[in-house]
């Protein structure tokens, strides 16, 4: 995927939410480097990723074109840590083309969520398709969103954008606020 076309799937499900950021599964960085540029530079990005080659030259990327952006070495299929890894609590988490490799999703966002301000946003990139496969091998499609959210305290997501994907199907954005946020949001209106 072209970079202009990573930005224009994530920008509006990312809409103006900075702060403190961070992309998971990262890989060789096609989201990381749209969500810095979608963010801008006051923003803080971390990448992770479990493979260290790809790390190492996001960190490259990095250091030359977005220093608001820190490659880290991780394992979300693993009880990953975020609060210790990040320090901070998170504005936002991405996660691209990443939780339909993780066989407990529910149970894998639920536990990233715990790591977000009340007020933060999560943005899934996933496939609207049924089948797995060995590039997908538990697939998201959007009827699956609904008990996602439900299940990490997520306001039921939006899908924000769509297009056809090159691989089969439709690849989607969707993006879900902490629940208490969304309810905050509600009472105020």
């Amino acid at each position: 995927m072209k970079h202009e076309e990573a930005v224009a799937l994530i920008a509006d499900a990312v809409g103006g939410h900075d702060g403190v950021w961070v992309d998971l599964g990262a890989g060789g960085g096609t989201f990381t480097r749209a969500l810095a540029e979608v963010l801008g530079p006051t923003s803080r990005v971390y990448a992770i990723d479990r493979d260290a080659e790809a790390v190492t030259a996001l960190s490259t990327w990095a250091a030359v074109n977005a220093p608001h952006v820190t490659a880290m070495a991780a394992d979300l299929s693993r009880a990953l840590d975020l609060d210790a890894l990040i320090g901070s609590p998170l504005d936002g988490i991405l996660i691209a083309n990443a939780l339909h490799f993780i066989r407990d999703a529910d149970v894998a966002l639920e536990r990233f969520v715990k790591s977000m301000q009340p007020t933060g946003r999560v943005v899934l990139i996933e496939y609207d398709r049924r089948e797995a496969s060995r590039w997908v091998p538990y697939p998201i499609p959007i009827s699956r969103l609904p008990s996602l959210a439900a299940a990490a305290g997520l306001s039921p997501f939006t899908v924000t954008t769509s297009r056809p994907s090159m691989y089969q199907g439709v690849m989607y954005a969707a993006r879900a606020d902490r629940a208490d946020r969304a309810d905050r949001a509600d009472r105020a209106q």
